[in-house]
C-alpha cells in the first residue's frame, strides 16, 4: 500500500489518481478531505502531519509514504515527530517532495536531513516553480483579465504539477530509487509575462499583464507563506542562478517524454480563469 499525504492538492490528487490507475492500493490522506476527491477503491482519511499521531491510521500495512509539507506545516510543524510516527510503522520508504532550493542552498535542508537521517529508504523530488503558482492569478485574470506579477521578464523553466505526480508515481512504485534525488523542471523556461500571454491564448480573450515591485509582490505572498520561504522564492523568481534556470533532464529520463509545456497546463485548467 502506498500513502498519499497533501491527497487533495495540486501534486497529490492526480498521483492518487495515476497510482489507483496502475492498480496500487492507495490510502488518500489530507486535512479536509472528501468523499469525492478519490477514484473508487482508495481509501480516504482524514488527518493532520501537525498532529503525527493522526497518521497511524493510515500507515497500518503501508510500505510506502509520500510525504507533502504545506506552507502551513513549514511554519508550526515538526517533520521528526511526524518521520518518528512513520519508523514506529511498517513503511520503510519515503518520497519526500522537497524543493530544487534546497539544492541551490534557497532553502534550508532541514526537512531533507531528517528523512535521509530516519534509517528508511528514500527518495527526493525537488521540482522547481510550480505552473500551478498561477493559479494565484486566476480571480485577476477572471474579474479583470490581468496578471500581477513582479519579475516580468525573469524566465524559469516552471514544471506541470501532473507531471511532478507522474514521476512521484514511478518511484513510489518501482524499486531501484533509493537515495536518488530527481530536479523536476518544465521543457522550457517562461517569464510571467509570456505565461499571461499564455493563459489568455487559453481562455481565448486578451490578458493585460502589470509588473509588480518585488515589495508590492512581498506583501501579498506573506499573506500564505512564511517570510524565509517568501524571502527565498523572491530570490528565485527575481535574480535565479544559471541552475535555476537550466531544464533538467530527470522529468524526461523517469518519464520516457518530454516534460508538459506551460502553455498546455494553461490550456487544461482554462476553468479557473474564466
Amino acid at each position: 500500500m502506498i500513502v498519499v499525504t497533501g491527497a487533495t492538492g495540486n501534486v497529490g490528487r492526480p498521483l492518487v489518481r495515476k497510482l489507483a490507475d496502475a492498480g496500487e492500493q492507495v490510502t488518500a490522506v489530507s486535512r479536509n478531505i472528501a468523499t469525492t476527491d478519490a477514484p473508487q477503491g482508495v481509501r480516504q482519511l482524514r488527518a493532520d502531519m501537525s498532529e503525527p499521531e493522526s497518521l497511524k491510521p493510515a500507515l497500518d500495512g503501508a510500505a510506502t509514504i509520500f510525504l507533502l509539507t504545506s506552507p502551513d506545516f513549514l511554519a508550526n510543524g515538526n517533520l521528526a515527530d511526524v518521520m518518528a510516527v512513520v519508523r514506529a510503522s511498517d513503511v520503510k520508504r519515503v518520497v519526500l517532495l522537497s524543493s530544487q532550493g534546497v539544492g541551490t542552498k534557497r532553502h534550508p535542508s532541514m526537512l531533507e536531513d531528517v528523512v535521509k537521517q530516519s534509517g528508511l529508504e528514500w527518495t527526493m523530488l525537488r521540482p522547481g516553480n510550480f505552473a500551478s503558482n498561477a493559479f494565484q492569478w486566476a480571480a485577476s485574470v477572471r474579474e479583470q483579465r490581468t496578471v500581477n506579477a513582479p519579475f516580468a521578464d525573469v524566465a524559469l523553466p516552471a514544471v506541470d504539477p501532473d507531471d511532478i505526480a507522474a514521476v512521484a508515481a514511478v518511484v513510489s512504485r518501482e524499486r531501484g530509487h533509493g537515495g536518488a534525488i530527481y530536479t523536476l523542471t518544465g521543457p522550457q523556461p517562461i517569464s510571467p509575462r509570456q505565461q499571461a500571454a499564455a493563459i489568455a491564448e487559453a481562455v481565448g480573450e486578451p490578458v493585460r499583464f502589470v509588473e509588480q515591485t518585488r515589495d508590492e509582490a512581498r506583501a501579498q505572498m506573506l499573506g500564505y507563506m512564511p517570510e524565509p520561504v517568501v524571502e527565498a522564492t523572491l530570490g528565485v523568481l527575481g535574480t535565479p542562478s544559471a541552475e535555476e534556470q537550466r531544464v533538467s533532464p530527470d522529468v524526461e529520463r523517469l518519464l520516457g517524454r518530454a516534460p508538459r509545456p506551460f502553455a498546455e497546463w494553461a490550456t487544461r485548467n482554462a476553468a479557473a480563469f474564466t
